[in-house]
């Protein structure tokens, strides 16, 4: 017969139970500080750094040096001279090619957000078309930027081109569109929020989907109407959606330069659609110079990062992010 050992005077039964329950799993900065954290990390880190950082901190020095593309060694060292032939260039100047880089990236935020989130706000409304609707609206954004920008170039041909055969059913006079100085811009425009709003409409419909319908109805029944409603209701929880789209169309405006090439052929007439993007191809491979297009293509990098920090800041001022 088995004889049942009792436990030892003292311990109790709950001992090894309670040690169990006393073992908490790691949190995630726990994990974060061990070796394993890190090595999960490491390509990710190594991709980016190759990337991202290294080719950074190479454009900047190369924008020291007068640079020698055929035979780096034979490159002389000119400090800041780059960065200071900035303010002395002309045809076009430093300053108006930043100011058509500003004047496409305002225009994009305005008007490509404002497109955008009226889009979604139809969409959201349902109806047996809404799924073909997305679809098509999505669709430019999924063909690439370069077929659909060659396609617009004879939409917007002055002499047989579609935008001025609609203006002629309107009875409306023709427009030279992107060969025009006072033309050229908004046409680009024009045609990039047409390539852009299916993904930020995308982003708008993410962001009306999770905000709960009894807030609306619960504003319904003590008299809002559509538009406060939209005003106190809707607009204040898509803040934060609101400010990823501005900072990402801002980064994507900034950075633009297929639609300036193929459009305009770079500049525009009297570089009216000049950018810093287009600017730092045409002074770094066409014309050679690679010092001076590493210099400006390291001012547009500083200019894309202050641009996200201050809107960043202005939004968590606000309370459209999170700190």
């Amino acid at each position: 017969m088995a004889e049942t050992v009792a436990p030892a005077a003292g311990v109790s039964q709950d001992t090894g139970s309670a040690v169990r329950r006393g073992r908490r799993p790691r949190s995630t900065r726990d994990f974060r500080s061990t070796p394993l954290g890190w090595l999960y990390s490491a390509p990710a880190v190594l991709v980016f750094a190759g990337f991202v950082i290294v080719p950074t901190f190479y454009t900047f020095y190369v924008s020291l040096w007068h640079w020698n593309v055929l035979n780096p060694a034979m490159s002389t060292y000119k400090g800041l001279g780059n960065y200071r032939d900035l303010l002395t260039d002309v045809d076009p100047t430093f300053a108006q090619t930043l100011a058509n880089s500003l004047y496409f990236t305002v225009g994009m935020i305005v008007f490509g957000t404002g497109a955008s989130l009226g889009l979604a706000l139809l969409l959201m409304r349902g109806g047996k078309a809404m799924g073909a609707a997305r679809v098509m609206i999505y669709l430019p954004h999924a063909t690439p930027l370069i077929a659909t920008s060659i396609i617009w170039v004879w939409i917007f041909n002055p002499q047989f081109g579609f935008a001025n055969y609609l203006l002629h059913l309107l009875h409306l006079p023709a427009l030279q569109w992107t060969q025009s100085q006072s033309t050229a811009m908004p046409s680009v425009i024009l045609f990039s929020v047409w390539h852009e709003v299916g993904f930020t409409t995308l982003v708008f419909l993410g962001g009306l989907a999770v905000i709960s319908e009894e807030t609306g109805e619960a504003a319904r029944v003590d008299g809002c109407g559509p538009w406060r409603e939209f005003w106190y209701v809707t607009w204040p929880q898509l803040r934060p959606v609101t400010t990823f789209i501005v900072v990402i169309t801002s980064i994507t405006s900034l950075q633009a330069f297929t639609q300036f090439y193929q459009l305009t052929s770079g500049g525009g007439p009297n570089n009216a659609t000049t950018t810093l993007s287009y600017l730092v191809y045409k002074e770094g491979i066409v014309l050679g110079d690679t010092g001076y297009g590493a210099a400006l293509a390291v001012v547009l990098f500083l200019i894309t990062v202050l641009f996200t920090l201050v809107r960043r800041r202005t939004a968590v001022g606000g309370g459209g992010l999170t700190a």
